[in-house]
């Protein structure tokens, strides 16, 4: 029996709803229920999400359907208000962002409102599916930074569904790798590989084939599949680098070489190449740019914890001490989790000047 930390052993795991246009309103009304909700030690199990992303990859995606049902149809003037404003909130620098969550959290409530209406033209029913998606999205980002699994589980669900619902396959396998993340995050790296796999069978664009490689990378690292950890880095690189007609699809379109270069170094870390690490993590945050600091903040731990396993200790405590100042000004709670399970490392090195105070000031945040 497979044993995980806190909160994966607790009771009360829920299963996803069948996807299917018929429950995309209940799925984003449960997302945004469970956003308000404070039992965020709730999760999906393994078993569900593994089911979830086996019907994703073998159903065809919904048919909007277009019937009237005496109600006013949306004007798409509204839809483009906002479409408009979601896309400025989204693209808000990232220290922002924190103070944007209740508008986000209004804009996808009134959205689902006008999915559940219905009397649309097919071609706004499809925008306000898609637009669902998108905040669904975000919404469960901002969730999981939060730590509230659960609450991201919920709304990634919702967004699955939406997507479906529109037929965009790409949007769908997003949300796929996104559960992947978190998968892998709280200790499942498996079923993150399973869920990439069914991802990458839904998705032809280079740039997201690239994520989508780059994230599996990671669980395969976090399994100690040296050579599929090895390849799939490879196929990321390839990927990325493969011109493509269209944009990248908007939820991977940030996907950059910064991003491909600290993974590939947190990869060879987990594998114990530590000295590859390090120059791959240095130059992936030399190309990353300011407006994604939390990323930036994520990056500095994976790099202090690489410090750490090479007993340089003054190299990780002024990597940490950056990312912890970072994400106490941008409110990143992800951040912060991931420099307090650093300190109990510090603790050996106590007379290095500046090790006492950094773990007071984690203890602190």
């Amino acid at each position: 029996m497979e044993l995980f930390g806190w909160p994966d052993w607790l009771p009360g795991r829920e299963v996803p709803l069948p996807l299917g246009s018929a429950y995309t309103v209940q799925a984003l009304r449960d997302a945004q229920r469970a956003a308000m909700d404070r039992r965020s030690f709730m999760t999906f199990s393994a078993v569900s999400l593994a089911g979830l992303a086996a019907q994703w990859a073998t159903i065809e995606p919904d048919r909007l359907t277009s019937a009237l049902d005496g109600r006013t149809a949306v004007d798409p003037g509204l839809v483009d208000w906002l479409e408009e404003t979601s896309a400025k909130l989204t693209t808000l620098p990232t220290e922002q962002r924190q103070h944007t969550i209740k508008l986000m959290d209004a804009h996808l409530a009134t959205v689902t409102d006008l999915i559940e209406g219905g009397g649309h033209a097919e071609h706004v029913s499809k925008r306000l599916h898609l637009l669902a998606a998108s905040l669904a999205t975000t919404c469960g980002w901002y969730r999981f930074d939060q730590g509230k699994h659960f609450a991201a589980g919920k709304l990634w669900a919702g967004a699955l569904q939406a997507a479906n619902a529109a037929g965009d396959r790409d949007f769908g396998a997003g949300v796929l790798s996104d559960f992947a993340y978190q998968s892998n995050w709280i200790g499942q790296p498996n079923i993150s590989v399973d869920q990439l796999g069914h991802a990458l069978s839904g998705t032809k664009h280079p740039t997201a084939r690239s994520l989508l490689f780059l994230r599996r990378a990671r669980a395969y690292a976090a399994l100690g599949e040296r050579s599929a950890c090895y390849r799939d880095p490879s196929d990321a690189e390839t990927a990325l680098s493969t011109r493509a007609s269209d944009p990248a699809p908007g939820w991977c379109a940030w996907m950059s070489p910064a991003d491909l270069a600290v993974d590939s170094g947190q990869c060879l870390l987990d594998l114990g190449r530590a000295d590859e690490a390090h120059v791959r993590m240095a130059e992936g945050l030399a190309l990353l740019p300011k407006a994604r600091d939390k990323t930036r903040g994520i990056f500095l731990t994976y790099q202090a914890k690489g410090f750490l396993q090479s007993n340089d200790v003054e190299q990780a405590l002024a990597v940490t001490t950056e990312s912890l100042d970072l994400a106490t000004r941008i409110g990143a709670e992800r951040c912060v989790t991931l420099v307090r399970e650093l300190a109990p490392a510090f603790k050996l090195y106590r007379q290095v000047d500046g090790v006492a105070d950094l773990i007071e000031r984690v203890r602190a945040a």
